[in-house]
């Protein structure tokens, strides 16, 4: 695309883009859009920067609370683009039913597979190795050793085979682990073998020694590990959740740690935030991080990646990336 014709196809993008990043800290942003800076500020209260009707892509406030992330969208009146910072969408969702047709939803797939992938290893090989009970003997000057499981030799069960669930087990490979079986909501192959649809779970939890959830929570995935699915877990088993909180029953779950026929690492809970007080904190046998998998030093550099290159296509009329539906299409039905 020559000079010339790509100022005249951005000349006529107007509107105002809202950014959670200051736009001066992302180096390559496009010409043409007004780029504003909201994130819903510290406390949340952060007032608008610019008439929310003239925004016409939304890039939504990370790791702020509901209201300030979805609160602006029943003014957007103009809007064509609302993009995530998140690998899921479920929170958004609720919401869309305030914009017109034609809007595009887009997640961040790209954005927090090493970071998420990363913690999904951190917690399986934390559990294992029994890092939580040696944190609490060091606490006490205790020096307690002993065999732990290791994750060679195991046989670990991905339950969620998108970006995410790939990225998992690129890091899986190095560890020497018997086999990797893939789950996802529709069966395909790839190139490192068969991925099989949720149909499958019952003959494949069986088998498995870690089983690691990376799923969206979608009205299939949620509740989807309940007492059936943690029943066919085999004994000692350990449950990694990285996707969301409510894919899985917390009562189920709550049920087979206590008989400590199982064990849990949970970046991710239902509640959440976990209230003080609740069982799943002293419940034996589980280790509980506070949703943490995205937000680390690999987020901003992918995340500013991901604008630039979506914002240079958003302005030059190209198609966008990561879209998961648009509003009022008929496949939103």
């Amino acid at each position: 695309m020559t000079a010339d014709l790509t100022a005249a196809r951005t000349a006529d993008v107007t509107g105002d883009v809202w950014l959670p990043i200051p736009p001066d800290e992302i180096e390559g942003l496009p010409q043409g859009p007004d780029y504003l800076f909201y994130d819903g500020g510290e406390d949340g209260t952060q007032e608008y920067p610019g008439d929310p009707a003239d925004c016409v892509l939304y890039v939504v406030p990370y790791m702020k609370r509901l209201s300030v992330r979805v609160g602006p969208l029943e003014h957007m009146r103009k809007l064509k683009v609302v993009q995530t910072l998140t690998a899921g969408v479920d929170d958004v969702l609720s919401r869309l039913s305030v914009l017109a047709p034609g809007v595009q939803l887009c997640n961040a797939r790209g954005v927090h597979e090493a970071s998420t992938a990363e913690l999904a290893l951190t917690l399986t090989l934390a559990s294992l190795r029994g890092v939580p009970d040696f944190v609490r003997a060091q606490q006490q000057g205790l020096w307690e050793g002993g065999f732990r499981p290791a994750l060679a030799d195991r046989n670990v069960l991905i339950v969620g085979y998108g970006a995410i669930g790939a990225a998992i087990e690129d890091r899986l490979a190095p560890f020497e682990v018997a086999r990797v079986a893939r789950v996802a909501r529709s069966e395909r192959t790839t190139a490192r073998g068969p991925v099989h649809p949720l149909t499958d779970l019952p003959a494949l939890l069986p088998e498995a020694d870690v089983v690691i959830l990376s799923t969206p929570l979608t009205e299939q995935t949620k509740g989807l590990v309940n007492a059936d699915f943690l029943a066919r877990m085999k004994d000692g088993a350990l449950l990694v959740n990285v996707a969301r909180g409510a894919v899985v029953d917390t009562k189920a779950l709550l049920a087979e740690l206590e008989n400590g026929r199982i064990t849990a690492a949970l970046d991710v809970t239902d509640p959440e935030p976990l209230p003080p007080g609740h069982p799943l904190w002293q419940a034996p046998g589980v280790l509980i991080s506070p949703h943490v998998g995205g937000p680390s030093s690999a987020f901003l550099p992918r995340a500013k990646r991901l604008l630039v290159d979506q914002l240079a296509r958003f302005v030059n009329h190209e198609p966008l990336r990561n879209v998961v539906l648009t509003t009022g299409a008929t496949a939103d039905a």
